[in-house]
């Protein structure tokens, strides 16, 4: 039985996984530490990963998050079904959003990776919930994609009605400029799991966006 489905956390720290960059111990172990230090979703993306051990990672993350995050799986509805995470992402070139939905059914999140605003308006009519937009900064992780910059975000938020994150070299100095210009978090992948100590970079990054929506909130009274 799937979970019901939940809303985005406001502002959502994504955590996007990627074992390879791990300085040492376990993934498992490095995502419940970034938990602990305030990630609050976080999206498995093991490529090379085959369904069985993907779906014995998914499970073991499943376990041991423990409805402290929010646990998507990355295009394998089939696993994110079988573990009852709280959704499935989707890359540029995976299934479309409508037939994501017909798999999944009414209950799971369906995200969707977009880099203009066409694909971010058709995602939104196709009945995603949320967005990742990117690469706002240069990355290492999309070596030939031109950053958009904050403002890639503000032209996506403001053409859609769902929360759209950043993604893409955002690190704590640069993360608010990512939240003023109307996003609701951000994905990262190496500023947390390349750190050596995965909850330290989290809460780095958390205090960063606090501090952030302290700012906004303030200059909005």
């Amino acid at each position: 039985m799937v979970r019901p489905k939940v809303a985005l956390p406001n502002p959502c720290l994504c955590l996007v996984t990627d074992r390879g960059l791990l300085p040492g111990g376990s993934l498992a172990d490095a995502v419940i530490e970034a938990v602990a230090g305030g990630v609050t979703m976080v999206q498995v993306r093991e490529k090379d990963l085959p369904g069985g051990p993907l779906l014995a990672l998914a499970r073991e993350l499943t376990e041991r998050i423990a409805g402290r995050a929010l646990l998507i799986v990355n295009e394998r509805v089939d696993v994110a079904l079988a573990v009852e995470a709280d959704g499935v992402h989707l890359g540029e070139q995976a299934l479309a959003v409508g037939d994501a939905r017909r798999l999944a059914g009414p209950d799971l999140l369906i995200g969707r990776s977009v880099h203009d605003v066409e694909a971010a308006t058709k995602a939104e009519e196709d009945g995603a919930d949320y967005l990742i937009a990117g690469a706002i900064f240069p990355t290492r992780s999309h070596p030939g994609r031109e950053p958009g910059g904050p403002a890639l975000v503000r032209r996506i938020a403001g053409a859609v009605r769902i929360p759209v994150l950043g993604i893409g070299g955002v690190t704590p100095r640069n993360v608010a400029g990512v939240l003023d210009a109307g996003a609701a978090g951000v994905a990262v992948i190496s500023s947390i799991l390349a750190a050596e100590r995965p909850r330290e970079a989290a809460d780095a990054f958390a205090m960063a966006m606090r501090h952030g929506a302290r700012l906004r909130s303030s200059a909005t009274v």
